[in-house]
């Protein structure tokens, strides 16, 4: 499943694939959790096992693309 997360004042958006089995709800949870704290990174770790950390403080949205979705046709 991909994750695509906007950035304020940053044109691109950054996309995480994450395991099929990734638990939505926990995720969602997390991601819930570090937006209303001072937490000042948010990390997210791939399939391939690279971590990336977005500062929660620049964070404009958040996209969860459904499991085994992959790209849409005319998106990249």
């Amino acid at each position: 499943m991909d994750i695509r997360i906007g950035v304020s004042d940053t044109p691109k958006e950054i996309t995480v694939e994450l395991s099929d089995k990734t638990d939505l709800k926990k995720l969602k949870k997390d991601i819930d959790s570090a937006l209303s704290q001072e937490t000042t990174l948010f990390w997210f770790t791939d399939t391939k096992g690279r971590q990336v950390g977005i500062p929660t403080n620049k964070i404009a949205y958040v996209d969860i693309g459904a499991a085994g979705s992959g790209n849409p046709v005319g998106f990249s």
